[in-house]
């Protein structure tokens, strides 16, 4: 089958289009003809084996074998393995391939890590959630516990997570303020939120008011200001974001946070979402009730996927970047 692949790690000019071999679903996975491909900072942040930790799970100084690129698929179930019981060749599903790869013929996902597509989504539609869905479903409300009536500020609301945060908080009862930048601000205000702060004209961080949760996607703010902008038992739930370079890259406000959480009396978390059949399903609950509803910026077709990794690296996408697969 076909593939975007890379050897070494870098830029998005290490991609490739390249004939690898089909992959056979084991017992309990599922082959999914793939339609419809999501780009994540995950991606990037691999790719370039970026912070530096990241080579300790694909290789030191090349990956250990081909790296396909993409880390969410939907599509259609092409076979299953013999202990799969959720589904049958046909299914259109949608799933997290992680370090698998998305923008290839064909991808095999854990039973387990996969979902039955919403009704009423297109294939890229469905592409863009999982990755940017659950971790945002977990950042609110597992890590946030994020209860109705409570504040809660998104501080980075316009990119794939953000724009899901915003909608999940809203749906579980939050009162919602969010930053983005200009060109943001009328699409966040539409998903949502009570109150959309321009960071480029203000900043919502350590400024006094006060939150009970606050999802910080990436940004560069320290973990002393992210704390003053949170109520005395607040909590702080960080995301990854796109920022390069250093040991930890953009783990380390939530690694340090972690290590001092249970000396204050603040929750400080961090937010990871791993695909999982729960949470697919939660979403595609949220989304078919018309509480969540996937944002894509841009979707290009798979002849361009180096430059779909360009544009999401590089600038900043409100909402989603998926690529067309076939």
């Amino acid at each position: 089958m076909k593939a975007w692949v890379y050897h070494r790690y870098g830029p998005p000019d290490v991609l490739s289009y390249e004939e690898i071999a089909t992959p056979v679903p084991s017992a309990n996975e599922i082959a999914v003809r793939v339609r419809a491909s999501s780009l994540n900072a995950f991606d990037w942040h691999l790719m370039r084996a970026d912070p530096l930790l990241a080579r300790t799970a694909t290789g030191l100084r090349k990956p250990r074998h081909p790296m396909i690129i993409g880390s969410d698929v939907a599509g259609i179930v092409d076979s299953v393995g013999d202990g799969v019981s959720r589904f049958s060749p046909g299914d259109s599903v949608y799933a997290e391939s992680g370090t698998n790869g998305g923008c290839a013929e064909l991808v095999v996902v854990p039973e387990d890590r996969a979902g039955r597509m919403p009704s009423g989504l297109t294939f890229e539609q469905a592409a863009a959630v999982p990755m940017a869905g659950v971790t945002a479903l977990n950042a609110v409300r597992d890590a946030g516990r994020l209860q109705p009536g409570q504040t809660v500020l998104v501080n980075g609301a316009s990119g794939g997570v953000g724009t899901f945060a915003v909608q999940i908080a809203r749906a579980l009862g939050g009162k919602v303020t969010a930053t983005c930048s200009t060109g943001a601000v009328e699409l966040v205000g539409s998903l949502g939120a009570e109150e959309v702060i321009d960071y480029s004209v203000e900043d919502a961080i350590d400024t006094g008011r006060t939150y009970d949760l606050l999802v910080n996607i990436g940004g560069t703010h320290s973990l002393r200001a992210l704390r003053r902008t949170l109520t005395r038992r607040g909590t702080l739930a960080g995301v990854g974001g796109s920022q390069h370079g250093g040991l930890l890259g953009p783990g380390s406000v939530q690694t340090r946070g972690r290590l001092l959480s249970p000396f204050v009396s603040q929750r400080l978390v961090g937010a990871i979402g791993k695909g999982n059949a729960a949470d697919l399903e939660t979403l595609a609950k949220m989304i078919e009730a018309g509480d969540v509803a996937p944002v894509i910026d841009r979707v290009f077709p798979l002849t361009e996927t180096p430059e779909a990794m360009r544009y999401l690296e590089e600038g900043h996408p409100k909402g989603k970047v998926v690529v067309n697969v076939a």
